[in-house]
């Protein structure tokens, strides 16, 4: 009797439970949903704000809800873009329709429009087809943020203008419309403008000018960013010595660094929805919790149900968590080694590059000659370097202006590895005199007095 009782208790609590969740899932609105949908994709969870998105366009079509109704079809193409980029143009349609029925802030329309085009023209790219549609949206969308003097809007038609003419390989025009993009930059488009102003140069060929504007970036904290400004930079140290098999090569390296960045943004996702299902988890019985407390009888069979149910809970959560925690650190082991494994790639791309410079050739093969560098060798491997290890000469110059050129020249030997002997044969002194420039330099210039640390440490400890 007593456990009959029970299973139609259980099935009241059920019954009321529902009924209450129901009354807050009425409460519902597709503005809110979209901010949740927006949190989610922020922090790299897409397949969950995908499908809170759906969500939200679901509730702001029933409620009328219009701006929202287009935003959320705006943010959903834009979450699928990468994936599904004819998808992403599909959805980008269907929320300019919507606009259009019920228009409300024209900037809207502008970003619409201009999304619209972007979409357009990957579906164009990937499929080898015409780029009319995709210039006819944006055309569309730099008329009207001229017309209303939209600048940034202006600055961010005209970007997408000169990306879709560097797609079409009509690399002059994209090189025009980046400049005029440029000129009309914002500090927060400043970034993606030079990107393609660069990009523009560099397909060109003009090494110099892309060079130029590569350096004029800063990525920040932006990992994706610093690694794009890397590579071309490396790519333009690689061209100017006609080593067209190296630049494949770093491109194959850059490419698993990617990959490793796109892994552990899946990884992350995965976290998240984990830790938001467990948020859920919590609220659901949270709100249980509350519930039980409507009368007395309740709140008493409830109490031992919780006891026995926290009991197993707590026990799982625990066994979860150490799970949890040896799967983690087991993935963060596996990136360590993966982000390793990227590192040795680079080191000795670099090292590569360095041995096929004529400059370090001609150190490597002189013995015990002597060495003579003209300005002009050394300015080239000052340049390499440069390049290749992230400006760490440039930085020395600035941040150490008085320094004399041969204590610069005696660095960058040391960088290459070269022993005190073939150091000496360049400065035509012993090899006991090139020990005491080296310690000097230390000492005086960069504040160093410990006997054991040497002066590459120095160099890769500060400046790499």
């Amino acid at each position: 009797m007593f456990t009959r009782a029970l299973h139609i208790l259980m099935i009241g609590l059920l019954m009321v439970a529902c009924g209450q969740e129901t009354g807050v899932g009425s409460q519902e609105t597709g503005a809110r949903i979209l901010e949740e949908a927006e949190a989610a994709l922020a922090n790299d969870s897409i397949r969950q704000g995908e499908t809170l998105l759906r969500k939200a366009i679901q509730l702001s079509e029933a409620s009328e809800d219009w701006h929202t109704y287009y935003i959320a079809y705006q943010r959903l193409a834009e979450a699928l873009s990468q994936s599904n980029p004819e998808e992403a143009l599909r959805l980008m349609k269907k929320a300019l329709s919507v606009y259009e029925q019920h228009p409300d802030d024209e900037r809207n329309y502008v970003i619409l429009l201009d999304y619209a085009g972007t979409y357009a023209a990957q579906v164009a790219f990937t499929t080898e087809g015409s780029f009319d549609e995709a210039l006819d949206y944006i055309n569309r969308a730099y008329n009207i943020a001229e017309k209303n003097q939209m600048t940034d809007l202006m600055c961010q038609t005209l970007t997408s203008l000169a990306n879709i003419a560097w797609a079409k390989e009509d690399y002059r025009q994209a090189l025009d419309y980046a400049h005029r993009a440029e000129s009309a930059a914002t500090t927060d488009l400043r970034s993606g403008t030079l990107q393609v102003l660069a990009r523009s140069y560099l397909s060109l060929n003009m090494l110099d000018s892309a060079e130029t504007v590569y350096r004029q970036i800063d990525p920040a904290n932006d990992v994706h960013l610093a690694y794009i400004v890397q590579s071309n930079l490396a790519k333009i140290a690689l061209r100017r010595m006609g080593a067209t098999q190296v630049e494949d090569s770093v491109d194959e390296a850059f490419d698993q660094i990617e990959d490793i960045y796109y892994k552990a943004l899946e990884q992350k996702d995965q976290y998240y929805q984990e830790t938001l299902r467990q948020e859920m988890e919590n609220q659901q019985l949270e709100y249980r919790s509350q519930m039980y407390g409507r009368t007395l009888l309740i709140v008493i069979i409830a109490a031992v149900i919780i006891l026995l149910a926290t009991v197993l809970a707590l026990r799982y959560r625990i066994r979860m968590q150490e799970q949890e925690k040896r799967r983690l650190q087991e993935e963060a082991d596996h990136q360590k080694t993966l982000l390793h494994q990227a590192n040795e790639v680079v080191a000795f791309l670099q090292n590569f590059i360095l041995e096929r410079t004529e400059v370090l050739k001609k150190l490597n093969q002189s013995g015990d000659s002597l060495i003579y560098l003209s300005p002009h060798e050394w300015s080239e491997i000052e340049r390499t370097l440069n390049a290749i290890d992230g400006n760490r000469f440039a930085k020395i110059r600035e941040q150490y202006p008085t320094m004399q050129e041969d204590d610069i020249h005696l660095c960058i030997l040391t960088r290459l590895g070269l022993s005190n002997r073939t150091i000496g044969n360049i400065y035509c002194i012993t090899v006991s005199a090139v020990q005491h420039r080296k310690l000097k330099l230390k000492k005086d210039v960069f504040g160093e007095s410990n006997p054991d640390i040497t002066l590459e440490q120095i160099l890769n400890s500060k400046w790499k």
